[in-house]
């Protein structure tokens, strides 16, 4: 079942989304090659305290999850596509990091993502964390109203395949809300005109992930949480919370 959420409903996600910006921000400052992983979470765990939110990402367990993750973000580093758990690892100069964060704040949940290299970078993700940007943007942009869940992932796959890189089957973005996870779910890879119609009210994550290597295959490491490519390619994660409203679509989480 889809909420549609209030103007008021969507300011107020407006604010937790600022929260995970700000999340966002301050953990991507801290990484510098030395620097280990944890120090990542704990920048983002302090925005939180500080914002009075809670954390939908930290004691979250699935259904498939073997244990509850113990962060507030997703670290995903070089050949990790997403969920990567933070851990004593040190950042390396060239690491390509993917950092994934929400927030709870008064009752409603923000989500984003980002990804950048660490020191100097590579061309090649350079050009991979533009398209999943790229991607991104176009999926956004699809996310009127009257047009259906199927022409954002439409939108998000064009940019991905044209470009040459591959999409892990299964993981998209989501509806969101009251909780991370919401009804209905958005698909990085579908045909046009097809799925829920979008009205206003409705709150998407909108989140494309690319594999550098052009495959689609993936694989969930011992952690039981990190997704990583099949080939050790590296991969790229995009992702903002936008609403739907009659004026068009509004992204929710930026500063």
């Amino acid at each position: 079942m889809v909420e549609i959420k209030t103007e008021e409903n969507v300011n107020e996600m407006r604010e937790a989304g600022r929260v995970v910006a700000r999340a966002l921000a301050a953990a991507r400052a801290q990484a510098a090659p030395g620097v280990p992983v944890t120090a990542l979470d704990r920048a983002a765990r302090e925005v939180l305290a500080e914002a009075g939110a809670g954390s939908p990402f930290l004691g979250y367990r699935p259904d498939w999850a073997p244990t509850p993750f113990p962060a507030v973000v997703c670290v995903s580093v070089n050949d990790a596509i997403v969920h990567g758990v933070p851990d004593g690892t040190r950042l390396a100069d060239g690491d390509l990091v993917s950092l994934d964060c929400g927030a709870l704040l008064r009752g409603w949940a923000g989500d984003a993502a980002v990804s950048f290299t660490v020191g100097r970078a590579r061309p090649e993700d350079t050009r991979l964390i533009g398209a999943a940007e790229e991607a991104l943007a176009a999926g956004i942009a699809a996310a009127v109203a009257g047009n259906r869940v199927g022409d954002i992932a439409h939108a998000i796959g064009t940019v991905c395949r044209k470009a040459g890189y591959g999409i892990p089957d299964g993981f998209g973005g989501h509806g969101i809300g009251r909780a991370m996870h919401e009804d209905p779910g958005v698909p990085n890879e579908g045909r046009p005109g097809r799925g829920m119609r979008l009205r206003p009210g409705m709150v998407l994550a909108i989140e494309p992930m690319l594999i550098g290597g052009g495959g689609d295959e993936h694989y969930t490491a011992r952690d039981g949480w990190t997704i990583r490519t099949l080939d050790g390619s590296r991969a790229a994660h995009a992702e903002h919370t936008v609403a739907v409203t009659a004026a068009g679509p509004r992204v929710l989480t930026v500063l």
